[in-house]
């Protein structure tokens, strides 16, 4: 017995008498220190848009294949609208109409006024079917200056009717001559088929449709029943607001709108999608949001490119939550995406907006700090303890903690570098027991 007692301990951790089996020894050691947050998230475009007709027609033109890149303001795509169209040819007439004559001096007030509620009632009809057609457009910035110039138009025709009655009112009264009235009558009338013919001819340019941002052509809309929807992909949420849902294509069908396809207003031609600077947008749970900052550094790894490992920087982070999956609370964090890289040195594919990510933020750090392994922190009583082996035996010391990695954490007070501890079989230990 006494031969195999001596013979144990340099075979093995066990030891006889009351010597702990499973117990590991380390060292406390000076060094940097990094808290990660990990998050789930997805890879973002810098922006997108689904340009859409704007009007009841057909395609007429179709400037641009899948995969082509456009700049902003580029002609992608012209629509042939025969209501549209029709509408011009009649204001253009009522211009003419309107600037050959004027206002008879016949039937005196009573047929001006007559004149006038014909004059108003063509302007009513003129800019509510100017407001429709402006509200079909799915181009929100488009659509916002068209209702802008209905709403400018209306407003100064308003002052120039009011006028007209006005001298009308004074022809009554005796203080204005019969010719003042004609001439405010006149003049209403011809701004009501100026501004008609202006509103039908911004309608037709709007059929001319333009990119509303540089990047990527995709024909059609988004796809719909994803996991992600546009606002999800995008940098800047807000890019692509107005845009009609895209219906679910036919399987086995090609869902691109050719050429001279019949469209409605709202369908979806083609999608823009700017990947000149692609994101993240990480999920962060709520109890750890705070320790996030903008200028915060990351790494982040892809589902679609395993073992590589991609650079990031916070952007910034949502004010307001969203509910997790786990039905939790969650803040968004939006980062820029930087180059990604292979251990063995090969650079890393391009991403394509919408892949699954796992981002790990680096939220806290600290360089040259007295480290141990984080096996090597026991909770005792509320407080953080370590084992430390002092002249052989083990001697439990609170700690102080500071910044928490996944191997290693940091301790501000308690112990100094340089000193043994136990890392390993911790539960195994009690104070003055001798360790080896």
């Amino acid at each position: 017995m006494l031969v195999a007692c001596a013979l144990l301990p340099p075979l093995t951790a066990a030891s006889c008498g009351d010597e702990p089996s499973g117990v590991a020894l380390g060292t406390a050691a000076r060094g940097t220190v990094a808290e990660i947050v990990e998050a789930s998230g997805s890879v973002t475009a810098r922006a997108a848009a689904t340009v859409s007709s704007p009007a009841a027609g057909t395609l007429a033109e179709l400037r641009f294949d899948a995969g082509d890149k456009v700049t902003k303001g580029q002609v992608v795509a012209v629509i042939d609208s025969p209501a549209a169209d029709r509408r011009l040819r009649d204001a253009t007439r009522a211009v003419d109409a309107a600037s050959a004559g004027g206002v008879s001096a016949g039937g005196g007030t009573a047929g001006f006024r007559a004149a006038q509620r014909r004059t108003d009632a063509r302007a009513d009809r003129a800019f509510a079917a100017a407001r429709d057609a402006a509200g079909e457009v799915t181009d929100a910035e488009l659509r916002a200056a068209l209702l802008v110039q209905v709403t400018a138009a209306r407003q100064q025709y308003q002052a120039a009717s009011e006028a007209a009655g006005a001298a009308v009112r004074s022809v009554q009264r005796g203080v204005a001559s019969l010719g003042e009235a004609v001439n405010a009558l006149t003049a209403a009338q011809r701004l009501q088929a100026q501004q008609a013919y202006d509103l039908a001819e911004a309608a037709v340019d709007a059929l001319t449709l333009r990119a509303p941002v540089s990047g990527v052509v995709q024909l059609g809309g988004t796809a719909s029943g994803g996991t992600a929807s546009l606002s999800d992909l995008l940098a800047d949420p807000g890019a692509a607001a107005g845009a009609a849902p895209a219906q679910a294509p036919l399987s086995g069908v090609d869902s691109a709108v050719p050429v001279g396809a019949v469209v409605g207003a709202g369908t979806p031609i083609l999608t823009i999608v700017d990947t000149g600077r692609l994101g993240l947008a990480a999920e962060v749970d709520e109890t750890d949001v705070l320790l996030v900052e903008p200028g915060g550094q990351a790494t982040a790894e892809l589902d679609a490119a395993t073992g590589a490992s991609y650079e990031a920087t916070v952007r910034a982070v949502d004010l307001l939550p969203t509910t997790s999956a786990r039905g939790g609370v969650s803040y968004r964090v939006r980062l820029t995406l930087g180059k990604g890289g292979y251990p063995d040195g090969r650079a890393a594919p391009t991403p394509r907006p919408g892949m699954s990510a796992i981002v790990r933020l680096r939220v806290r750090e600290a360089a040259d700090a007295v480290t141990v392994p984080a096996s090597s922190i026991v909770s005792s009583g509320g407080r953080d303890t370590v084992w430390a082996v002092r002249g052989g035996r083990a001697e439990r010391v609170p700690v102080t903690l500071g910044v928490q990695g996944e191997d290693v954490v940091q301790v501000v007070s308690g112990i100094d570098a340089g000193q043994q501890l136990v890392v390993g079989g911790a539960d195994q230990v009690s104070a003055g027991q001798t360790v080896p």
